[in-house]
């Protein structure tokens, strides 16, 4: 399945935005549910919902939900930085908590 079809499979979130955060509780990204991150969002919503945060495992759910821009996010990293951040989670193991706000 494309994103655009697996992304019509996820359930929709109230909130502004998601606020990503390390093991210290530092800011470390935002993602607004507005146009050109509303797809973002509602991904890491799902992830956070799902796995209580963003882990390795939940990474990997992601990369597979963001499927064809997973492999455009691998050939030009910079590109797609909600993409890149769970690819980094899985280089890493470091997770990040979420909140939707």
């Amino acid at each position: 399945m494309t994103f655009a079809d697996t992304l019509k499979t996820l359930p929709e979130f109230a909130g502004e935005q998601i606020v990503l955060t390390d093991a210290a509780g530092t800011e470390v990204a935002s993602i607004a549910d507005a146009p050109g991150t509303a797809g973002s969002f509602r991904v890491y919503a799902h992830l956070a919902q799902k796995y209580g945060a963003i882990h390795v495992e939940a990474a990997a759910d992601g990369l597979a939900i963001f499927a064809e821009h997973t492999e455009d996010a691998t050939l030009h990293p910079g590109k797609h930085p909600n993409i890149d951040r769970l690819i980094a989670i899985m280089t890493t193991g470091t997770p990040l908590n979420a909140r939707i706000v």
